[in-house]
Formats: C-alpha cells, sequence, structure tokens
C-alpha cells in the first residue's frame, strides 16, 4: 500500500492555447536568471533558467547564461506558434540585458520592454548597519 503512494505519479500536462502575442518574463538575480514565457491570458508556454540550462554556481549569474536560458525557452515558444512577445524585466542581476538579445536572437519580436523591478516607498526601518 505504501509503496503506490510513493511511486511518481504522472501528471498530464494542460494543452495550452497560443496565439501570436505574448508575454515574456525576465527575472534576473545576482545567482540566475529565469525566463518564462506565458501566452496573452498569463498561461505558461514554456520557461527556462541558467541553472536549467546547464550552469552552475558562479557561472549561473553571468550574462552568457541569460542568454543560453532565453535561447533555450524562445525556440520552444516559436515551434509552438509565438511570434511576438512583451517582455517584462525584473532584478537587478546580469542576465537582464543578454536574455533580451537572447528572446531576440532565438526569432521573437519584441512589441514592449518594461521594467517592473519592485522599488520601495521607503518601507520598513532598515536593520543596523553592520560594524566590522
Amino acid at each position: 500500500m505504501a509503496d503506490s503512494k510513493s511511486e511518481k505519479e504522472k501528471v498530464k500536462k494542460k494543452n495550452v492555447l497560443v496565439s501570436s502575442n505574448g508575454r515574456a518574463y525576465i527575472t534576473s538575480t545576482f545567482n540566475n536568471t529565469i525566463v518564462t514565457i506565458t501566452n496573452d491570458k498569463g498561461e505558461v508556454i514554456g520557461w527556462s533558467s541558467a541553472g536549467a540550462s546547464g550552469f552552475k554556481g558562479t557561472r549561473k549569474s553571468t550574462p552568457y547564461a541569460g542568454t543560453t536560458a532565453a535561447e533555450n525557452v524562445t525556440r520552444k515558444a516559436v515551434a509552438k506558434g509565438l511570434k511576438t512577445v512583451e517582455v517584462y524585466v525584473k532584478g537587478p542581476g546580469g542576465g537582464r540585458d543578454s536574455a533580451l538579445r537572447g528572446i531576440k536572437s532565438g526569432g521573437l519580436s519584441i512589441s514592449l520592454i518594461a521594467d517592473i523591478t519592485p522599488m520601495p516607498h521607503n518601507g520598513p526601518r532598515a536593520k543596523k548597519k553592520r560594524r566590522i
């Protein structure tokens, strides 16, 4: 009885309707770059990251790793029929600009580039300064 629950159950993937327009979300941190492409409703068509592209450790945060991740997911999206994307960039990492170039070289045309990096409007009190 316990064996049947411990085995991995296959989850059936939902087929996503792909129109010619979509959105690309680039989340670039200091450690990784994640690129997600969705249709116009927000349903995920495909995603990739620098880590999923085979980079490990500090090489994940390089611009080249961001380009590779963007090209990988762009190829999947173009194969499904996507043509143009609106790009939303978030975060301070090194793969921001290079991921944009990767989307462009992957065969998608970019109609909009927006920076949605969250900025505090002077939120909670900051931690006290570190003394070394």
